[in-house]
């Protein structure tokens, strides 16, 4: 079996957001405060573990949505390679693994449907650095070479539990929040709760990828199976490997402006396929697509991601056993993952989940958005929205979506409410405001009230809970939880189990930030909102706008 080791590399400092640009093209100026120079010890959360057949060179950083490229490369194709036992073995070797989360909170795990089946919810993560001489002559900006890891792309892949649809929301990598508190795992470093105001780009270099995860869950409640980071340079030439990608612009386009910068992207009106270096520029562009932000520029990701699946799907280009054994080469040295991915094995067996799903149900999304200034914070409503259709496992694109259950009292009869133990915790935080001061207890005062004399806040926990929720561990105590959401005239289905706590409790949600009843709530909603900017996976007709200052 494969053993993974650890390199550490030195540091040396920059300034913080020194830089809008991030990774962007032909930027060359860094946006984080720390760095790491290539050899030596490395800097917190940047870690790098092969096997002994791994490569001895410095661990290459990952960029932009071009890692899905690989990702989906990696995963559709791996189990093909028609490899024998040490070649399966030396693929083994290649792959880089981390801990998924490195927070302190969890997200409670999905409810199995009918059949048993649950969600798998992937973080799709790409860094902006340039750590390898292979990356600094794609990358460019000398300056930055040797800087930690900032997770300039993040974006969640939802599988639903039928395997019928999958989900991508991305998250902009200017989003202002709050990171959690992350320990490294690998020198026990603890990096503090940040402010509200952080960028959320900053959590990979807080002890690596597990706290982007710890952020995701944070933000979204959404539990996180499984991340996937994918390495820069050797996407390159898996996009030559596939013998190019369609894309689409409505006007010539030339990214470059007056002082130089810009991916260099030049491509004539029209579709054509790109590779290579020229699909890195697709990928890397902002100066040219729409206004010139980094949501246009998710926009021509989401467009070449629908269009890379659909060639791989049509197995176009791919057709050399030889061929394929150098791809799943690449796509293995360019993979850090999780240790719950961290074989062939599982990366085949986790292909053949996501070939389960067409095209057509397949959507495309970007987290609604407000800015503030330069920077953008989640769209109050709009965002919670989608992370909700995400977590109810309610597919974006609008199909199948089914008519919602009549509630069911359950069978088992609660107990007197004077005998009924209830703790109270805070869930009031959201991403743009702080906990109301003394709900637990004030929630608390009102629970007994009305009877329940041993409901008792819990001051140590402050969660983030978008609604009110009922929590309790076991069927035992399910009639007792539903007792309790009724008396505050809640639905029975704001009553849920889970194992996240051990006796009845209610968590008060941000719905309930003030007064002595939590609000009534209408009908949900379930449609994907138009500020999610959706795009389905079959759409060949999708086309990029090109800034007429770009165009020639």
């Amino acid at each position: 079996m494969r053993q993974n080791s650890v390199r550490k590399e030195g540091a040396r400092s920059r300034a913080p957001h020194a830089s809008d640009h991030g990774w962007d093209e032909g930027s060359k100026e860094p946006s984080s405060d720390a760095a790491v120079s290539a050899g030596g010890s490395r800097q917190p959360g940047h870690r790098r573990r092969r096997g002994s057949g791994g490569r001895g060179a410095p661990p290459r950083r990952r960029r932009r949505v071009l890692r899905w490229s690989a990702t989906v490369l990696s995963v559709l194709i791996l189990g093909t390679a028609g490899a024998g036992y040490l070649y399966y073995q030396h693929l083994n070797s290649n792959i880089e693994t981390d801990d998924l989360n490195l927070g302190e909170h969890r997200a409670p795990e999905p409810t199995p449907n009918a059949a048993g089946q649950t969600p798998l919810n992937i973080l799709l993560i790409g860094s902006d650095a340039r750590d390898s001489k292979e990356n600094q002559k794609l990358g460019g900006a000398k300056d930055t070479f040797g800087a930690p890891p900032l997770a300039d792309v993040q974006m969640l892949l939802h599988l639903s539990a039928d395997r019928s649809n999958m989900s991508v929301i991305s998250m902009p990598r200017d989003t202002l929040l709050t990171i959690p508190k992350c320990t490294d795992p690998d020198d026990g470093k603890v990096y503090p709760e940040s402010g509200p105001r952080t960028m959320t780009n900053e959590s990979l270099g807080r002890g690596g990828p597990g706290c982007t995860v710890a952020t995701w869950e944070k933000l979204t409640n959404i539990h996180i199976d499984h991340y996937m980071m994918v390495d820069f340079a050797g996407v390159v030439s898996m996009a030559d490997a596939i013998g190019g990608v369609p894309v689409c612009v409505d006007k010539n386009i030339h990214s470059r402006d007056s002082r130089g910068k810009g991916s260099g992207l030049k491509l004539r009106k029209g579709t054509t396929e790109v590779q290579g270096e020229q699909a890195l520029q697709w990928l890397r562009t902002r100066y040219g697509f729409e206004d010139g932000t980094d949501i246009g520029r998710a926009k021509a990701q989401h467009m070449y991601m629908n269009a890379l699946v659909r060639k791989l799907r049509e197995n176009t280009g791919l057709t050399s056993p030889n061929q394929l054994r150098k791809l799943a080469d690449k796509a293995t040295k360019a993979l850090n993952v999780d240790n719950g991915l961290g074989t062939v094995k599982k990366l085949y067996d986790l292909g053949n989940e996501l070939k389960k799903v067409s095209p057509a149900r397949t959507t495309m999304t970007t987290m609604p958005f407000d800015y503030v200034g330069a920077r953008v914070v989640p769209k109050p409503g709009d965002a919670e929205q989608l992370f909700r259709l995400v977590r109810d496992d309610i597919p974006l694109d609008g199909k199948g979506r089914k008519k919602p259950a009549k509630e069911k009292a359950s069978d088992d009869p609660a107990a007197e409410d004077d005998r009924i133990a209830v703790q109270v915790q805070n869930g009031t935080r959201t991403v743009t405001e702080p906990p109301a001061t003394g709900r637990a207890s004030a929630v608390a005062q009102i629970l007994a009230a009305k009877g329940f004399k041993k409901a008792t806040p819990d001051m140590t926990t402050v969660l983030t809970e978008a609604k009110t929720v009922v929590r309790y561990p076991s069927v035992d105590l399910e009639g007792d939880a539903q007792r309790v959401a009724k008396s505050l005239g809640l639905p029975l289905s704001s009553a849920k189990k889970s194992t996240d706590v051990s006796g009845v409790t209610l968590v008060v949600g941000a719905d309930w930030r003030e007064g002595d009843a939590p609000p009534k709530h209408k009908k949900k909603d379930d449609r994907t909102p138009d500020s999610a900017g959706a795009l389905s996976g079959s759409d060949k007709k999708a086309c990029m706008k090109v800034n007429p200052e770009f165009t020639w």
